[in-house]
């Protein structure tokens, strides 16, 4: 098996300082909707401006470096225990570099490890045998404010008069981007799963995270809630960062699942501007692709 330690290493970099082209598309086009001289403008050509510095000298877009969330996909005959290993080791080192902060803090004694690594649980590591001879390794770096805003909701909400069904979704995924205002960092992204155990739904409001911007569910109830959901929250005046302004959320992720007759969640994950998620895929014929 090969060892591609410092192929993830290099991941990690990635993600941490670079900004995929999708996400930076989105926050220029969100710039020339805001009024010049507003703090909303502000903030966001400001962030604009992070971007390409962080580019520049491979530093951290956010001094939030983030939970480390790895998708591993891989091909019958590799080992996840080598390949957990390969990535833990990776984040020791890019701890070293500075591409990431030493995060993992055990909450029960309060001490820091100081290299990112904690238990079993951290980084978080998702496997998936697949068919083929490809290797992909997704890696999201998942801030805390704007892990802090998530929620999950058990439908019917009766406080806010939400049911089991689309239009219940509505209202509380909304209710979710009110309550966040401008600690979630905004302009956000929303990930939403409907339906699942509560555990389930929270990893899949994560990742369908992944997916790129703009395009939408092959389900067309789910791809119209997207649209609505993103065109409504940019209603509520939140702004970038909080400041108020047109763009409070530049897209919206959703994601259907079975549930059980007695149970109705809604899981919403906001992702802050600072979008960091990055895709390694180890070829075939042992060529490395960095998306």
């Amino acid at each position: 098996m090969r060892d591609i330690t410092n192929e993830i290493l290099e991941l990690i970099r990635r993600t941490s300082s670079d900004l995929p082209p999708d996400v930076e598309k989105r926050l220029k086009a969100a710039v020339e909707k805001e009024t010049p001289g507003s703090a909303a403008r502000g903030a966001l050509e400001t962030i604009l401006k992070n971007i390409t510095l962080s580019r520049k000298n491979s530093s951290p877009i956010c001094q939030d470096t983030g939970t480390p969330i790895f998708y591993v996909k891989y091909p019958t005959g590799w080992s996840t225990l080598q390949l957990k290993k390969q990535i833990r080791n990776a984040m020791v080192e890019a701890t070293k570099k500075s591409y990431m902060r030493p995060n993992a803090v055990d909450a029960v004694y309060d001490k820091n490890s100081g290299n990112n690594l904690g238990g079993d649980e951290f980084p978080s590591i998702h496997f998936e045998e697949i068919e083929g001879n490809e290797l992909t390794i997704e890696l999201m770096l998942k801030g805390g404010g704007c892990e802090n805003v998530g929620a999950q909701y058990s439908m019917p909400d009766n406080r806010l008069g939400a049911g089991r069904d689309l239009a219940g979704v509505r209202k509380v995924v909304l209710d979710a981007v009110q309550k966040a205002q401008g600690q979630g960092c905004a302009p956000g992204i929303l990930g939403v799963a409907i339906g699942g155990d509560r555990g389930t739904g929270y990893v899949k409001s994560k990742e369908v995270l992944f997916d790129e911007l703009g395009t939408r569910n092959a389900d067309p109830k789910l791809a119209a809630l997207e649209e609505q959901l993103t065109g409504e929250a940019n209603q509520m005046g939140i702004g970038p960062m909080g400041f108020g302004g047109q763009t409070t959320v530049i897209d919206t992720k959703i994601t259907g699942l079975h549930r059980l007759p007695a149970s109705y969640f809604v899981t919403v994950s906001y992702m802050c501007w600072a979008y960091r998620r990055r895709k390694l895929t180890l070829k075939a014929d042992g060529e490395v692709v960095y998306d």
